[in-house]
C-alpha cells in the first residue's frame, strides 16, 4: 500500500538524515524506481524533503535526522495526512499507522491532521465518464475541507444554469480522475462534480460539519443511489470476447461478464433506460446480439429502421 511506503520512507529520513533512492529500496524491498517516485511524491506535496544531486548526495529532510513528527509544520503535516489519508478507507494497517501519526504531532496539529486524513475518498471504480485531467481547483478545496472554511461559488447542474452556492465542504472524492465535492447546505447535505463548479472562493466564515460525518460513508451513499439508477435496464449480448475491454470502456463497471466459452463472451450490460442500452450497441452492428431484454431489442429495431430510412 502506497500510504504506507510513503510513511515509512519518512521514518526512514527523519532517522538516517539524509538517503539514496538506493537505500530507500533496499529498506523497504521496493525498486528503485518506486522509491524515487515515493520521495519526489513527498517532496512535492510540501513535505520537506529535498534532492541534493553530486557525489555524497541524495535526499535530505530539512532540519536534520529526527525520530519523531514533532518536527513538522501544520502545512507539513497537513500535505503528509493528505498524501496517505484516502488509502486508509481501505487499508485497516494505513488507519492504524494514522491514528499513530496523529498522536506524535504536537497537540496543535492534531485536529487539522486529522481533517487532513479524511479530507478525500479515492473511488476508481468507473461510471462509464471519460476520464478527464485533475482539476485546479481540487487543492483549494482540499485547504477549504482541511480548515473548516465555508465556501462561495457558482454551479451548474446538467441541463440547468449556474447558481450561486456557499456550502460547507465535508469531504472530496477522487471517481477514477472524476472529482466531487461532499458538502453541507441549507438544504441538507449535497454531492458536487468539481468539474461543474466555477468562480469559487473560500471564505473567511467556519463551515459546519457534524461530528459523526464519514465521508467514506457517506460516498458510498452516493454511489448505491447513483448505481440504482444506472442499473435500471440490464440486457444480456453475446459478444467476441476479444471486443469484452471495447464493451467495458463503453459501460464502465455496469458491464459483467457472465460467461466465456470457445472465443464468446456473454455479457451483462446496463444503463438507466433501454435507448441508452440500445444507443451504446448500435454501432455495433451485427457484431454483438442481444439475447435478453425485448425493450432493448426493440429500441435497436427503431435505430436500425431509422438509419435505413435515412441511408436507403
Amino acid at each position: 500500500m502506497r500510504a504506507d511506503r510513503l510513511v515509512a520512507t519518512l521514518l526512514f529520513l527523519q532517522s538516517r538524515g539524509r538517503v539514496t533512492a538506493a537505500e530507500v529500496a533496499e529498506e523497504l524491498e521496493i525498486s528503485v524506481a518506486t522509491a524515487r517516485r515515493d520521495l519526489e511524491a513527498l517532496s512535492t506535496a510540501g513535505i520537506p524533503v529535498y534532492p541534493q544531486p553530486g557525489r555524497g548526495g541524495g535526499w535530505s529532510l530539512v532540519g536534520g535526522a529526527r525520530t519523531d513528527l514533532s518536527g513538522l509544520t501544520s502545512t507539513e503535516a497537513q500535505a503528509l495526512f493528505l498524501l496517505v489519508g484516502p488509502a486508509a478507507a481501505v487499508a485497516p494497517e494505513a488507519k492504524a499507522a494514522l491514528r499513530k501519526l496523529v498522536a506524535a504531532l504536537p497537540r496543535t496539529f492534531r485536529e487539522d491532521a486529522a481533517a487532513a486524513a479524511s479530507a478525500v475518498v479515492i473511488d476508481s471504480a468507473r461510471w462509464g465518464d471519460p476520464v478527464t485531467p485533475r482539476p485546479e481547483l481540487v487543492a483549494r478545496l482540499q485547504n477549504a475541507v482541511v480548515r473548516r472554511l465555508r465556501v462561495r461559488f457558482s454551479y451548474a447542474s446538467k441541463g440547468k444554469p449556474a447558481q450561486r452556492r456557499v456550502v460547507d465542504p465535508w469531504g472530496l472524492v477522487d471517481k477514477d480522475d472524476s472529482w466531487y465535492l461532499i458538502a453541507g447546505t441549507e438544504r441538507g447535505r449535497r454531492t458536487f462534480r468539481v468539474d461543474r463548479i466555477s468562480g469559487a472562493e473560500v471564505t473567511d466564515e467556519p463551515a459546519s460539519r457534524p461530528a459523526e460525518f464519514d465521508l467514506d460513508a457517506a460516498w458510498r451513499e452516493v454511489v448505491a443511489r447513483v448505481e440504482d439508477g444506472q442499473r435500471a435496464c440490464t440486457a444480456v449480448v453475446r459478444v467476441p470476447a476479444r471486443l469484452v475491454s471495447v464493451l467495458r470502456r463503453q459501460f464502465g463497471q455496469h458491464c459483467v461478464v457472465v460467461e466465456e466459452r470457445d472465443g464468446v463472451a456473454t455479457v451483462r450490460v446496463s444503463a438507466p433506460a433501454p435507448v441508452m442500452v440500445a444507443q451504446h450497441l448500435a454501432g455495433w452492428g451485427a457484431g454483438l446480439e442481444v439475447v435478453e431484454s425485448d425493450a432493448v431489442r426493440a429500441e435497436l429495431a427503431r435505430i436500425g429502421r431509422e438509419l435505413a430510412g435515412l441511408y436507403g
